[in-house]
């Protein structure tokens, strides 16, 4: 793979690790439809390490917190709302965990192709849209978004199930089911966001195994950079994302899903 696609291909992963448009969706077509040489696992475990950084960052005060809300429920021996958060986010990563690791091969070699991401761009397009709708009316409704309990950790963590398929998106799922429970755009988002630091720890963890199994040849400096990219990348993503959503809603990301899905299509049929 030359520099420049490494560069381009960690921008990608940094900028729609945290949007629901698919991260995945976006790696893999350059090498489905452009013939991009794959990126590989050396390069996946780079730039996931990135993104994970960045979201550590920012939510930096965040994780201290729940930090220590978790230290003193275990002090008191009671539960607060910093250990309830804490249980609703090990709670919601269970499915994906177990799912992930029984089902990874028969991902790898049955779904990650132009063909289902073109259709899980488009098809969870449309829930997100339905969802955004929902949440909308809930607020002008006056109804009160519910809390982050077992209740939606539990329906959020069977949803992010999905974000196994290419295509689908975890944190476009995760948030089109926060939506769907009546949660608030901004409330979803961050559920999301949180969400995705035990998912890419797995993930990388499973992406790391492969990587000391194989012979694979490392350029420690070229990872070192594509990191820095990514985590760059991801940082102002997070940043601009939850400053905007609450103005802007997730109808941009629906459109530029419908956009993107169509695109494949017609590149996949013309190209037989």
């Amino acid at each position: 793979m030359i520099v420049t696609e490494w560069l381009i291909l960690a921008v990608i992963q940094g900028v729609t690790e945290f949007l629901p448009i698919s991260s995945s969706a976006h790696l893999i077509i350059p090498s489905e439809v452009l013939g991009w040489q794959d990126q590989g696992v050396v390069f996946d475990v780079a730039v996931h390490f990135g993104t994970l950084l960045a979201i550590i960052f920012y939510f930096s005060n965040d994780l201290k917190q729940l930090s220590q809300g978790c230290i003193i429920a275990m002090r008191d021996k009671s539960i607060n709302s910093e250990a309830r958060l804490v249980l609703a986010i090990i709670m919601a990563t269970i499915p994906v965990a177990l799912v992930g690791v029984l089902a990874h091969s028969l991902i790898e070699a049955y779904l990650r192709s132009a063909w289902v991401i073109a259709a899980t761009t488009i098809g969870f397009g449309v829930l997100l849209w339905c969802s955004d709708a929902y949440a909308q009316s809930y607020v002008k409704q006056g109804k009160e978004s519910p809390k982050l309990g077992w209740r939606v950790a539990c329906w959020v963590g069977l949803a992010q199930v999905f974000a196994l398929i290419p295509g689908t998106s975890r944190s476009g799922v995760t948030m089109t089911a926060g939506l769907f429970l009546g949660l608030s755009r901004d409330c979803a988002a961050r559920f999301s966001f949180l969400l995705a630091i035990p998912v890419i720890i797995l993930a990388s963890l499973l992406q790391c195994y492969k990587l000391v199994t194989s012979a694979v040849s490392i350029d420690l400096a070229m990872l070192g950079i594509a990191t820095f990219v990514a985590f760059i990348s991801a940082l102002l993503c997070i940043h601009l994302f939850l400053k905007w959503i609450q103005k802007i809603g997730f109808m941009p990301f629906v459109l530029y899903r419908f956009l993107l899905g169509f695109i494949l299509i017609a590149l996949l049929l013309t190209h037989g």
